[in-house]
C-alpha cells in the first residue's frame, strides 16, 4: 500500500508521523490486493480545528473519508477507525455477492449419439442445502439418483457425492470456498 501524506499549515513531528503511518498500515488487512492501493493523507490545520482527508484507491475500492477535531492525534484515530468500518462493510458486501453468484447450481442431461454433435436434454436448477456428508448419503439413498451436489457444513464448500457400483460412497471436494 502506498501511503502518500501532505501537510497543510504545519509542520509535524516525526512522532505524529510514525504515529500517522502505523494507524494507516493497520488498513491493509481490508484490502484483497493491497500491494495495488493508493493512500492519499491529507492532514491539516485551521485556527484551532485538526482536520485530515483521505482517498483509498485500490483494485474494486474507492472511499473517502474527512473528520476533524481540536486534537490531531485523535482527528487520525477516528479517520482511520471510520474508513475502517467503510472497508469491512464493503469487504462484507463482496462477499455476501460472491455468495449469491455462486449459491446455484445447474444440472444438465447430455445426450451423445453417435455422429451427432450433442445437445443438452433438461436442465435444472436448485440452491445446494447444507448438510453434512453423512446426511447427505441418507437424502441420496432416498431419491434415487446417482449423485447429490450439496453445501458440505463441516467444510463449508461445495461438495458432490455419488453412489459406486460397489454400493459404497463416493465424495468429490473440488476444494473451492464460496
Amino acid at each position: 500500500m502506498n501511503i502518500a501524506f501532505h501537510f497543510k499549515n504545519f509542520e509535524p513531528s516525526p512522532g505524529l508521523r510514525e504515529y500517522a503511518g502505523k494507524r494507516f498500515d493497520k488498513l491493509n488487512k481490508y484490502m484483497p490486493n493491497a500491494e495495488n492501493a493508493e493512500v492519499v493523507v491529507t492532514l491539516s490545520v485551521e485556527k484551532t480545528r485538526q482536520i485530515a482527508d483521505v482517498v483509498i484507491d485500490a483494485d474494486a475500492m474507492h472511499i473517502s473519508a474527512h473528520e476533524r477535531t481540536d486534537d490531531m492525534y485523535s482527528t487520525i484515530d477516528m479517520i482511520t477507525d471510520k474508513l475502517e468500518a467503510q472497508m469491512r462493510k464493503m469487504r462484507e458486501k463482496m462477499k455476501d455477492r460472491r455468495k449469491a453468484a455462486s449459491a446455484s447450481v445447474t444440472m444438465g442431461v447430455v445426450s451423445m449419439a453417435e455422429g451427432k454433435v450433442s445437445s443438452i436434454e433438461e436442465s435444472d436448477k436448485y440452491n445446494p442445502k447444507p448438510m453434512s456428508v453423512e446426511e447427505a448419503a441418507l437424502q441420496l439413498d432416498a431419491m434415487k439418483f446417482e449423485f447429490l451436489v450439496f453445501f458440505n457444513s463441516e467444510s463449508e464448500r461445495i461438495n458432490v457425492i455419488y453412489k459406486r457400483k460397489n454400493a459404497d460412497y463416493g465424495l468429490i471436494d473440488p476444494g473451492v470456498s464460496l
